[in-house]
């Protein structure tokens, strides 16, 4: 669907303090048209604050908020009464009880007004339902026999149902399978009207035909899904360097020739003395004319100094200061026929052996992370597979980061896992996790989610003695774009072996993984290895 330069949201001068007087939102000015825009940024940019105050649920503390027709808004986390069923979760309820009223034999106006137009809601309903690859739900099936994935799918199908000329949608992807990832992108290539994603999902953001990063308070508008945004990006930055390069060499020749200026107004100060024979008259004159010309030649330098350092400023603001994860990190010795682990699975055995990269997969629900927490159990169960461990230097990264002490500092946390580390030499290897300064003091509970995923990451892979098997469940889960390009760097630099557990394809195929096992029916077959495409 094309962008179309029709403004569907516009927002000027937004300003939104919380209670506790922290700007969420500061001066926010921006127009989006009709068409599908992927909003993007940094954790804690603002990217659900800017939903929430299109959507109406929270009112901007100034500034004007104008929306060009009924919204209709997913929020990240679904909240759901205990007693929902299907129909509940469409938002259909209500005009289902009222055509029901009315087949009975009702003729209560309110009955006619809340059913409207809507004589067809429950075949729609099927409709919708299928589109989404869920078509086999009953509209009574209680919410909470939903697999997680069904439950997104179905609230999403719910929006589509409403059929609202704006939609908001707020990291949709999150925790949803790759089958259901995969319905879901269906849904949203043929979604009508605006379309407004806040995602970290590389694969979403590619049906988007407009990207908008939400950077400093300030939202930049790109044309085109991700990739071209990235592609733009790039650009820009090579020519941001090009300009602070060009300014920096501009401010080296006119400080050169500040000196060189200064050395002839020094020259021609003692050819003046030098020459005492002359008129007291001329030679006032002429030292008169010399200052005159000392002083011009001087302003004039200094100006074009300022002008080149101001050009330095001007060129440097455009530069981006992202963050990048540059680590060597201690040989977990681990040669190519090691045996790290087996996964057993019904009479077959599979080796994990040497610094092989492998990804585990399967829909919501098949067990994988129970699968990985057979590791540490030294006892298998009676049925299904299970994976026994053949070193004990395990690393296990959990999706809710939860081994981390809230009321230790960083520094704290990152010792219990290197005792014998000098504190100095840990700050140090910190900093490699753009972890620097006043952060490594301050409490894990007050660090943002990128931050105490750094923490934990750090933890793991500067343990003493190395870790050799580093077992991550769902490591991407809730990690900005930035945050996942940090975690790909820092993980390009371990040696050992590596079990991932991801429905991020694009992660995956970044990570270089090496083998695909597949979690289906209890039981762990080989997958098809992922592209970037």
């Amino acid at each position: 669907m094309p962008p179309h330069s029709e403004s569907a949201i516009s927002l000027r001068d937004v300003c939104l303090d919380w209670p506790d007087g922290t700007s969420a939102l500061s001066n926010l000015t921006v127009s989006f048209g009709v068409g599908h825009i992927g909003v993007v940024g940094a954790n804690g940019s603002g990217k659900s604050t800017l939903l929430k105050v299109v959507a109406g649920e929270v009112v901007p503390t100034s500034g004007s908020v104008t929306v060009g027709g009924e919204t209709a808004y997913l929020p990240q986390d679904l909240t759901l009464q205990t007693d929902a069923t299907v129909t509940d979760l469409l938002g259909i309820r209500a005009r289902l009880d009222a055509l029901s009223a009315i087949e009975a034999g009702s003729t209560d106006p309110a009955d006619y007004e809340t059913l409207g137009d809507n004589w067809d809601v429950e075949a729609r309903a099927h409709h919708v339902l299928a589109e989404a690859g869920i078509g086999s739900l009953g509209l009574d099936r209680d919410v909470d026999t939903l697999s997680g994935g069904e439950v997104m799918l179905t609230a999403i199908a719910g929006l589509r149902l409403r059929d609202a000329p704006i939609t908001l949608l707020d990291e949709p992807t999150n925790n949803l399978d790759r089958a259901a990832r995969t319905r879901l992108y269906s849904l949203i290539r043929n979604w009508p009207g605006t379309l407004l994603v806040v995602s970290h999902d590389t694969a979403l953001l590619e049906l988007m035909d407009t990207t908008a990063e939400l950077r400093d308070n300030e939202i930049t508008l790109f044309g085109g899904p991700l990739s071209e945004y990235r592609e733009q990006v790039r650009l820009q930055q090579e020519s941001a360097h090009q300009d602070l390069r060009s300014a920096q060499q501009d401010l080296k020749v006119q400080q050169r020739q500040r000196i060189d200026t200064e050395t002839k107004v020094a020259r021609r100060s003692r050819y003046g003395k030098n020459n005492t024979g002359l008129p007291k008259i001329l030679l006032g004159a002429r030292k008169r004319s010399a200052q005159e010309t000392a002083g011009r030649l001087r302003s004039e330098g200094n100006n074009k100094i300022n002008d080149a350092r101001r050009a330095i400023e001007s060129a440097a603001e455009l530069i981006r200061d992202d963050k990048h994860i540059r680590i060597e990190l201690p040989d977990p010795d681990v040669p190519a026929g090691r045996r790290l682990a087996e996964i057993h699975s019904g009479d077959s055995t599979i080796v994990v052996a040497g610094p092989e990269r492998i990804a585990l997969t399967g829909a919501n629900g098949s067990g994988k992370t129970t699968l990985l927490r057979t590791l540490w159990n030294p006892d298998p169960p009676e049925e299904g597979p299970y994976a026994v461990a053949h070193t004990d230097h395990i690393g296990y990264l959990a999706q809710r980061l939860d081994d981390l002490d809230d009321a230790a500092s960083v520094l704290d946390n990152v010792r219990s896992a290197v005792p014998d580390a000098e504190p100095n030499v840990v700050r140090a290897r910190l900093a490699q996790f753009l972890l620097r300064g006043d952060a490594v003091d301050r409490l894990v509970g007050e660090l943002s989610g990128g931050e105490r995923f750094r923490v934990a990451l750090a933890r793991l892979l500067l343990a003493t003695p190395p870790v050799q098997l580093l077992v991550l469940d769902e490591p991407t889960n809730n990690l900005d774009i930035d945050s996942v390009n940090q975690l790909v760097e820092a993980l390009s630099a371990y040696r050992g072996g590596m079990l991932v557990v991801s429905h991020d394809d694009g992660f995956l195929a970044r990570l270089g993984i090496s083998r695909s096992l597949v979690l289906a029916g209890g039981v762990v077959e080989s997958g098809e290895l992922f592209n970037t495409a």
